[in-house]
């Protein structure tokens, strides 16, 4: 059986790949427990600059894998165990924290549909690459569940409280172009050039100045939820951080000297 979850580094990029392709990239224990794995040790790796998250298929990730849930709900109701939703805090959890929380840039290159906590996992990203034939399905509801993997709170963030309650309320799927309209998707491309576009983006923030990039992704999460007057100290606060970088000096250094940066990641 191929790996549920596939992961490289190469040349500071960590390639995380959902490859449960069979099953739409549903998500098994196995493939639950590999990707909250494969996020983990991006994060935690210094020699990884950036990631790109993505999956083999005509999907990306169609969130639970619903039989293997059935099995697990029989069993635990024969026995009398209970704690099947304990995959919430065991594995989607982790696995959004990780992508979100990570000191740097994060690229979703979207192949197909991502529904429930497959679109929780893109949300969490930083930006989004998505094939102009993709779509997208707010399905908690639809199987009675509520929200999960972050989506009640990077979903009304990007579309708007109202949108975001009908969209959860009335689960429905939407188009690639509706979610480029709305902001999920900071680009649209033809699904032929999505893996080449999404590579080639999450190289460029690999080779990029990895502490700014840090930097930025903290103070979009913290502006999101405080006054202008805590995100100014914040900003102070990253930018001697930023500006005391080996990767700062980089740049100055070839401004001047009218040149590219070549920039450490540090």
């Amino acid at each position: 059986m191929a790996d549920a979850v596939l992961y490289d580094v190469t040349d500071g990029l960590a390639t995380i790949t959902i490859n449960r392709p069979e099953a739409m990239n549903a998500m098994n224990v196995a493939a639950k427990e590999a990707l909250r794995d494969a996020a983990r040790a991006a994060a935690d790796d210094s020699a990884v600059r950036a990631v790109l998250l993505t999956a083999t298929g005509k999907a990306f990730c169609v969130g639970q894998d619903l039989k293997e849930h059935v099995s697990l709900l029989s069993a635990a109701e024969q026995s009398g165990s209970g704690g099947v939703m304990s995959t919430v805090r065991e594995h989607y959890n982790p696995v959004v924290r990780a992508l979100t929380g990570m000191a740097k840039p994060v690229v979703a290159g979207v192949n197909g549909v991502a529904a429930g906590a497959g679109l929780g996992f893109a949300l969490a990203a930083d930006y989004r690459i998505v094939a102009d034939t993709a779509s997208f399905t707010t399905s908690f509801a639809g199987v009675a569940l509520t929200a999960d993997s972050g989506v009640s709170w990077t979903l009304p963030r990007l579309v708007g409280p109202s949108r975001a309650a009908d969209l959860l309320l009335f689960p429905r799927s939407f188009s690639a172009q509706e979610a480029y309209d709305w902001g999920i998707a900071n680009r649209l491309v033809p699904a032929a050039e999505l893996a080449a576009e999404a590579l080639k983006t999450a190289r460029a923030l690999a080779e990029g100045p990895t502490v700014a990039y840090a930097a930025l992704k903290e103070s979009l999460a913290y502006g999101a939820d405080h006054s202008l007057d805590e995100a100014l100290d914040k900003e102070e606060e990253l930018q001697a951080r930023a500006g005391s970088s080996e990767d700062h000096a980089i740049a100055v250094k070839a401004f001047l000297a009218k040149q590219p940066p070549r920039y450490l990641g540090r």
